[in-house]
């Protein structure tokens, strides 16, 4: 009996600093000399101040208000609405898209909440796109305009969704049109290994470009 309990504080000791000490310590060390910047967490830095993650969307809308109050709707939640001179991201199902509680939505293809969430989702964006896309209808909208990632953050919409809200970001920052094409080609990311998903644009580093650019 005392030889199976020494045996088994030894093997719990052994590998608590196996796995719980050297592992941990040595991919930490070896991720920080072979992509430093990835294992930080793909920081995005503005004048010097971390602003966001490559990996993570962020939220470019404001609470509303109405006779100088914060609005909030019939649960008590802060109701939101896009800064326009900024290009928005697709959906998120978590608040202000905190990473912390990132998860999709869990919603079958019969839920009635889904029919519903993806319909608001639909009209929102009609209703802030149209002004500037003349003739722009529902069949027209891109699938990641109306619906979450399976993370709930995705930092990245497609080339389409990116192409119909250019024609708003040129209007209300007084751009040309061509201006801002260019910065989604830049921001643009490929498939990975060339074969692998779709390409997306990354809204916040388009973001961060439409601020400096020099007018």
């Amino acid at each position: 009996m005392l030889r199976e309990v020494k045996t088994s504080v030894i093997a719990i000791v052994a590998l608590t600093l196996v796995f719980g000490l050297a592992y941990p310590l040595a991919t930490t060390g070896v991720s920080q000399v072979i992509f430093p910047g990835k294992s930080d967490g793909s920081k995005v830095k503005s004048h010097g101040k971390v602003v966001g993650s490559k990996l993570i969307g962020q939220d470019f809308r404001i609470q509303a208000t109405k006779n100088g109050k914060p609005q909030t709707d019939k649960d008590g939640n802060p109701v939101m609405v896009p800064l326009k001179r900024y290009f928005q991201p697709r959906p998120s199902t978590s608040t202000s898209y905190a990473a912390d509680a990132s998860a999709f939505t869990n919603l079958g293809p019969n839920s009635a909440d889904a029919r519903d969430t993806f319909k608001a989702n639909l009209e929102s964006y009609l209703q802030l796109e149209r002004p500037f896309n003349r003739g722009l209808t529902a069949t027209q909208v891109p699938i990641d305009a109306v619906t979450s990632s399976a993370s709930g953050v995705d930092p990245h919409i497609s080339q389409a969704n990116a192409a119909i809200q250019a024609h708003r970001i040129a209007a209300v920052r007084q751009l040309p049109l061509a201006t801002v094409q260019k910065l989604i080609k830049e921001k643009t990311a490929g498939r990975s290994l060339g074969i692998f998903g779709e390409p997306g644009v990354n809204v916040l580093e388009l973001n961060l470009a439409l601020d400096a650019l020099k007018r």
